[in-house]
């Protein structure tokens, strides 16, 4: 409908353009270790070869390429056409044939077939006003089976909001030393143009959509993960 939020439209860095595509990889491995961040992951999701996964805002598919080799199947979606284009690439040259790629994102993809194992989205529903993150979350929750797993990484703001201009200050420049100028002003943009909301917020976010919280952990004052289950009531 005309009146639902056009998530396919991007906010803050433009991941359609090739340039960030190419960039997007070597950018975060400045920054984050992802191939031992994948394997907690899968670990923390105890993926087995029988169960199937969806991962929402795929990017370069990094994560859904080392997960496929765990389990049945990886259903991966993301909004940006060229990012799945890069990502399908990569893993038919890695020679792993069991993601399905689909281009859409949480509020319009549709899941076909068995309901999954388990879901995982990282650093992907900040995109989203809360409103709109809060029937992503309960698209989620009605796509798994019961007692499938939620993993959900996210900037989610922790720190003390009487402190916010300080604290965005210090940490533009904290990512400017670690990841160079191009991250920092992408921070930047993130900060002012998209949609990233307290931890107490995205708690009631959770369990409003049906979830329960197994794990929370806040790391820096604007990073937030959440390993939840969709209970058998």
């Amino acid at each position: 409908p005309d009146w639902q939020y056009n998530e396919m439209k991007q906010v803050g860095t433009d991941y359609n353009d090739p340039a960030q595509v190419e960039v997007y990889d070597s950018q975060m491995g400045t920054l984050r270790d992802i191939k031992k961040e994948n394997e907690e992951i899968i670990k923390t999701l105890d993926l087995t070869n029988n169960q199937t996964l969806i991962e929402f805002g795929t990017g370069t598919g990094n994560f859904a390429i080392d997960a496929a080799r765990h389990c049945k199947k990886v259903f991966a979606v993301d909004v940006s056409p060229r990012m799945l284009e890069f990502a399908q690439k990569k893993a038919d040259r890695k020679g792993i044939l069991n993601i399905e790629f689909h281009n859409a994102g949480f509020l319009t993809y549709e899941h076909s077939g068995a309901k999954a194992d388990a879901v995982m989205s990282q650093l992907a529903l900040h995109h989203l006003p809360d409103f709109w993150k809060l029937i992503a979350l309960k698209r989620i929750f009605g796509m798994l089976k019961y007692g499938g797993k939620f993993f959900l990484k996210d900037t989610v703001y922790s720190f003390d909001e009487n402190t916010y201009e300080a604290f965005f200050d210090n940490l533009i420049d904290m990512i400017r030393k670690a990841g160079g100028t191009q991250i920092a002003n992408d921070l930047k943009i993130g900060i002012r143009d998209e949609y990233s909301t307290p931890g107490w917020i995205m708690e009631a976010l959770l369990l409003r959509a049906g979830f329960t919280i197994d794990k929370k952990q806040y790391s820096e004052g604007f990073i937030a993960v959440y390993l939840c289950t969709k209970e058998v009531h």
